[in-house]
């Protein structure tokens, strides 16, 4: 009698895996096609444009251009004794950062079913890409945002107290507006698989709670009465304690970052546990 046949693979493709388990050894098998997607997102979305990569400063500085006229000028919205530019651009990059990887990434899967039915890899793939290559952007805006500042501790030496100290708090909140942006974007992924009219209602819904965020207003000049409100957004925490870091200046506390970084933790494990169960059947009811 022959002995069985005993083929020996390079790859085992399972279709089982826990509710929550991140694939940490399937992308570091990809790691290639991760880059690739990431040089996709940053150096494509503006080939054969004639400002190239300028296009990555120049919508946060007509914003706040925009802002200082309407909001500082004509409104004359308080700023806590921030310049006016300044205060509107930092609300302006750190909120930019969190809804680009909330938006882009809640279309990552109605949006790549082309090339999800025709090839394997983990699907985290193109979110973990999105975020990455949304903080090389972040990366460009706040040199952008930091030589501003430097202009004005030039030109104008008692209007910003720039807080050396605290700048370690940065890395921080950077991963907790991302983490964030991608928990909450991997939630609304799974969703909009299923229920594709949610998508027309997440740019909408993203651009109406930056106005329920200290992004034009300090939180100084909201009524105690409704402050927990604003707070109540996650991001608030994150844009006020960017402002503090840089200028010294914020209504912010202990708790309400701590808020914030529970939310981020919550939705990161909901988002993924989510789409990670959605993502194995997402093929079949396309």
């Amino acid at each position: 009698m022959k002995n069985a046949r005993t083929d020996i693979w390079d790859m085992v493709i399972t279709p089982y895996r826990g509710w929550f388990e991140f694939d940490f050894r399937g992308i570091w098998q990809y790691r290639d096609l991760l880059k690739l997607y990431i040089r996709r997102n940053i150096i494509t979305q503006y080939k054969q444009t004639v400002l190239g990569p300028l296009w990555v400063i120049i919508p946060p500085l007509l914003t706040t251009f925009v802002f200082t006229i309407i909001f500082g000028s004509i409104a004359d919205i308080p700023t806590d004794g921030i310049p006016k530019p300044l205060f509107y651009m930092a609300g302006i990059i750190t909120w930019n950062y969190f809804s680009t990887a909330l938006t882009s990434t809640s279309n990552s899967l109605a949006g790549n079913a082309g090339i999800y039915g025709k090839v394997y890899f983990p699907r985290i793939i193109i979110p973990l890409a999105t975020l990455i290559s949304g903080l090389v952007r972040y990366f460009m805006q706040l040199i952008l945002f930091m030589s501003l500042v430097g202009y004005f501790i030039i030109k104008y030496p008692d209007s910003v107290s720039l807080q050396y100290d605290l700048l370690w708090i940065l890395p921080v909140l950077i991963a907790t507006m991302g983490v964030q942006g991608l928990g909450f974007g991997l939630l609304l992924s799974a969703i909009t698989s299923k229920y594709r009219d949610i998508r027309f209602l997440i740019s909408f819904g993203v651009s109406l709670a930056m106005y329920a965020s200290p992004v034009i207003f300090p939180l100084s000049i909201v009524p105690e009465k409704y402050k927990w409100i604003i707070l109540a957004n996650p991001m608030s925490a994150i844009i006020e304690t960017f402002r503090l870091m840089v200028f010294g200046v914020g209504q912010i506390s202990i708790y309400n970052i701590l808020y914030s970084i529970t939310c981020t933790v919550i939705l990161f494990f909901l988002g993924y546990l989510i789409f990670n169960h959605t993502e194995k059947d997402f093929i079949d009811n396309v």
